[in-house]
């Protein structure tokens, strides 16, 4: 009777070192779950930053407003028959 309880323990111990320490036991799952979570986390940030992109593209493929925006913020450029005033502040 010793003999069976001894050999059903050692089963069961082994039966739980390969659940917590073996190939895609708990410690495993752990880490995976964990990562998963940073990768849905980094999916959303990218996912906003298209969405951002896109819609400056529409903007830019479909208004011509945007492209005139664009062109004097970005690179300075004014109307024919417009004054541009460019303020810059002292340095101390």
């Amino acid at each position: 009777m010793r003999l069976l309880i001894l050999i059903l323990l050692s089963v069961l111990v082994l039966f739980q070192h390969d659940f917590w320490f073996g190939s895609n036991g708990f410690l495993d799952y752990r880490q995976n779950a964990e990562k998963i979570k940073e990768n849905q986390a980094e999916n959303e940030k990218l996912s906003q930053r298209n969405q951002r992109i896109n819609a400056e593209i529409q903007g830019l493929t479909k208004g011509f407003e945007a492209i005139e925006e664009r062109a004097r913020m970005q690179h300075g450029l004014v109307k024919e028959n417009e004054v541009f005033y460019h303020i810059v502040k002292e340095s101390k």
